[in-house]
């Protein structure tokens, strides 16, 4: 059988099909789709349906009824198929009018500029109604590339028998306290203290953690900018604690999964992990369980907590821009924020609708131990909010940075060369891959 325009899109290489995409959103749709007479509005989002139908056809219906002649079709996506059904759904000029993205794609998308920046078409003070460090999240140098929606909010999850064991009132509050915590949860308990993966395409947790110990990734021409003292220091850090058996072996091997396993087998004095997983570390683990405690993550000397955040954009190639960015501030306003943060127990971006789920919180009456934990896991994650931003920035071509880092750090650890030499070794290579991305730095790149 013939393969159709978009099964062929999909065999080229990921890299040229991008460029395709990001020409075709350039060049525009040909006008409205219509239906009946009604003019449509194309709706795509993450792994929604079935679970929240109700509620988005409530809003979808409400917004609806605000826009005469006017209909939203909504079209749920499971997450790893987003980015090549967007791919064919441009490469046949029916790209959405609002879409929902995590910043790295959309910073893929902005940075040829695919997205539409919303600036201009905002309300007067419409980021105020955001939280500030959340609503910096969907800018894209000097564009707005998106509207943030939903997030959520890594904690630390603490095992308090062992730390008990180990003679600690508490988990570290910042990474300079981890080293002296992991060695007394080692020395008393035989357990380790913490995990963090190095697996390239895995967690961005250590990504994150060396942007909280003061370490810049990348300078404004995109280049390395971690060939420092402090970037030094990150990668020592991660090093000296490998090399000491400070953490498990696996951290060069497996990813997040693994740290799950030991926190549930007790092996793990503390995950790091959003309030929600409690319910299946209570159903997997209830001895464990009952042991646990929320703590504040852990940060670095400024205090910012990593967030993450999904937003809601509008491609190039929508016609009806401005009710996509209509419906985008309506799906995000306090009021729907709020009880989708309800239903789905992740945490809003609006500051209204983060102050009605912290009190809706302090009031709660739980009626179990058990729900008692996850009241107040649920509240650190909201207060976690207040000091929370995106850590890593969503630039192109971050995860190929991430891999970079974490394979010359791996060897590292494994003591094939000095944390030195792996801070010089990435640079080098993360700086290879941005002249040849970006020669005249990424303004140039921009058509």
């Amino acid at each position: 059988m013939p393969r159709s325009p978009a099964a062929m899109l999909f065999r080229i290489p990921r890299r040229m099909a991008l460029g395709l995409l990001l020409g075709l959103l350039l060049a525009g749709c040909s006008g409205p789709r219509s239906a009946d007479g009604r003019r449509e509005l194309q709706l795509w989002t993450l792994q929604l349906a079935p679970k929240f139908n109700d509620y988005m056809a409530a809003v979808l219906a409400d917004w609806e009824d605000r826009h005469p002649g006017t209909e939203v079709q909504w079209t749920d996506l499971p997450w790893g198929s987003v980015e090549r059904k967007l791919l064919a759904a441009v490469f046949a000029r029916t790209a959405p009018d609002v879409v929902n993205l995590n910043p790295p794609f959309a910073a893929n998308l902005a940075s040829k500029r695919g997205l539409l920046d919303l600036e201009p078409m905002l309300p007067e003070g419409t980021a105020e109604r955001y939280l500030p460090g959340i609503w910096e999240a969907g800018a894209q140098g000097d564009d707005q590339i998106a509207i943030p929606w939903y997030l959520t909010a890594r904690i630390s999850l603490v095992n308090s028998d062992l730390l008990e064991r180990a003679g600690l009132e508490g988990p570290p509050r910042s990474w300079e306290e981890v080293p002296a915590y992991a060695r007394a949860v080692r020395r008393a308990t035989g357990r380790y203290g913490l995990f963090v993966t190095v697996v390239p395409d895995d967690s961005a947790e250590l990504l994150e953690s060396m942007v909280q110990m003061g370490v810049t990734l990348l300078d404004e021409d995109l280049r390395a900018g971690f060939e420092t003292e402090a970037g030094r220091r990150a990668f020592a850090f991660w090093t000296d604690l490998y090399r000491e058996g400070l953490l498990p072996r696996e951290v060069v091997s497996q990813g997040q999964r693994r740290a799950i396993e030991l926190y549930q087998s007790g092996e793990l004095a503390l995950l790091a992990s959003g309030a929600e997983f409690l319910r299946t570390i209570q159903t997997n683990a209830p001895g464990v369980a009952a042991a646990t405690r929320p703590h504040p993550p852990i940060t670095g000397a400024d205090g910012a907590a990593n967030v993450a955040v999904m937003t809601l954009a509008v491609p190039r190639q929508s016609a009806m821009p401005e009710q996509a960015v209509s419906l985008a501030l309506f799906l995000t306003n306090a009021s729907n924020q709020a009880r989708f943060a309800e239903l789905a127990r992740v945490l809003p971006s609006s500051v209204q609708a983060l102050e009605e789920v912290e009190a809706a919180l302090s009031r709660e009456v739980p009626a179990t131990p058990a729900e008692t934990l996850i009241r107040d896991a649920r509240l650190e994650s909201a207060r976690t909010l207040r000091r929370g931003r995106v850590l890593v920035p969503a630039t192109p071509g971050i995860k190929r940075l991430q891999a970079i880092v974490y394979t010359e750090l791996q060897r590292a650890m494994l003591g094939q060369i000095s944390s030195d030499e792996a801070v010089a070794e990435a640079a080098r290579q993360w700086n290879r891959y941005a002249r040849a991305r970006w020669p005249e730095g990424p303004d140039a790149a921009q058509p």
